[in-house]
């Protein structure tokens, strides 16, 4: 785990203030990971998506959402959205220290054991749908980037835009890396074609693993591009 005597965390930043719930991100580590904290407004309820570095500034961020909301705030569940190495470090220190269950996707939850020790006790395949007091979140299989990769996707009730998070499998200018292999490029970008592209609309905001959001009608007139290129 990084030393927050060390923490290069970047300030916490409201990204969405919805009428049901706010989300807040922070950056974390060398590797800019943002660490996204959604916060019902009604019940308290909270929900962490992944625990990527710096324990210290994760519970940071927990800590500034209280203002949110005038419920006392409970940490329900963190979410890892795939199996890879920058975006688990903290989730050991950060699930211990707040006694809080885990949840990723089933092909990347032995991954994701295996490197943090942490069994994932709820397991998240494409159509299934997690409900909170106060927030549910649509759970999109993204295969390419890693087998068990999974995106989520927030639905408000209200005229509002849904909020994908979108983990690193669809960032601003195109899909996430598949290592110039072919067969895992064409899954992912079919997936993200699929199941995001074809399923929201131009309003949806995506809000990915590293760097600045973006939105899916911003990134749709280049699907052809990306598929040209294979990456």
């Amino acid at each position: 785990m990084s030393s927050s005597a060390h923490s290069t965390a970047g300030p916490i930043t409201v990204v969405q203030d919805l009428p049901e719930v706010t989300i807040r991100t922070r950056s974390v580590s060398s590797m800019d990971n943002n660490v996204y904290l959604i916060t019902s407004k009604t019940s308290g309820t909270q929900v962490l998506i992944d625990a990527a570095d710096d324990p210290a500034a994760i519970m940071e961020l927990l800590a500034s959402a209280a203002v949110d909301t005038p419920c006392h705030t409970t940490l329900a569940v963190i979410i890892t959205t795939h199996q890879h190495w920058d975006h688990v470090r903290a989730l050991a220190e950060v699930s211990e220290q707040t006694q809080t269950s885990t949840a990723a996707g089933t092909a990347d939850a032995d991954a994701i054991q295996e490197q943090t020790s942490v069994t994932p006790k709820v397991l998240l395949n494409h159509g299934d749908a997690a409900h909170f007091d106060g927030i549910s979140l649509d759970i999109i299989g993204l295969r390419g980037h890693t087998p068990g990769s999974v995106a989520l996707a927030f639905v408000p009730d209200a005229d509002a835009p849904t909020v994908l998070f979108t983990g690193d499998s669809l960032f601003p200018g195109g899909v996430g890396n598949t290592q110039n292999d072919s067969v895992r490029f064409t899954q992912l970008f079919d997936d993200v074609t699929s199941r995001i592209f074809d399923v929201y609309d131009d309003d949806t905001i995506v809000l990915p693993g590293h760097g600045a959001s973006t939105t899916l009608g911003q990134e749709r007139p280049h699907l052809d591009e990306w598929r040209a290129r294979g990456w």
